[in-house]
């Protein structure tokens, strides 16, 4: 019999994962972030950019989750992540020529985690990525050099969580 949010019997867990949008403007891709955000019991959700709004299109792909996960809306991600950095891992999720797989990629502090991910188009700023304590791709083997940021963002919760029990 396949079960329902109300018949599914997982333990409810909140790990000390924050994630930041580093002008993740799309409001489907937002709603789609709250929801992956309350599924891995993340902390916190913090939205940054210019004129990011929850209007419908969010709530409609967030299934009502923006009730649920806390969250804060602000204009700097890079503000964000100066100030989280003294107390949190920041882990930028991001291809670069230095990034490390994923699937290889080990957490080694018991520090709260501040996962960073990206504008749709341009990705994570060059200036966070200076600052991240470890940067982190998800291999690729089509022929397409990236992934929608919401389905990459899921991927990195589900390892980032396996790690994290």
């Amino acid at each position: 019999m396949q079960l329902t949010h109300y018949t599914s019997n997982f333990n409810k867990h909140t790990f000390p994962i924050t994630v930041i949008g580093d002008n993740v403007t799309n409001a489907p891709n937002i709603g789609s972030l709250f929801r992956m955000c309350d599924a891995f019991g993340v902390e916190k959700l913090i939205l940054c950019g210019k004129d990011i709004t929850l209007g419908r299109k969010t709530a409609k792909t967030s299934r009502a989750t923006e009730k649920v996960v806390p969250f804060e809306i602000c204009e700097s991600a890079l503000d964000q992540i100066e100030n989280l950095k003294k107390d949190h891992f920041i882990v930028a999720l991001e291809i670069t020529s230095t990034s490390q797989p994923i699937h290889t990629f080990k957490l080694s502090s018991e520090k709260p985690i501040a996962l960073v991910v990206g504008d749709e188009n341009f990705g994570v700023s060059e200036a966070i990525l200076n600052i991240a304590d470890a940067v982190i791709h998800i291999d690729m083997f089509g022929q397409n050099s990236s992934m929608n940021v919401v389905q990459a963002t899921n991927i990195a919760l589900y390892e980032i969580t396996k790690q994290l029990l």
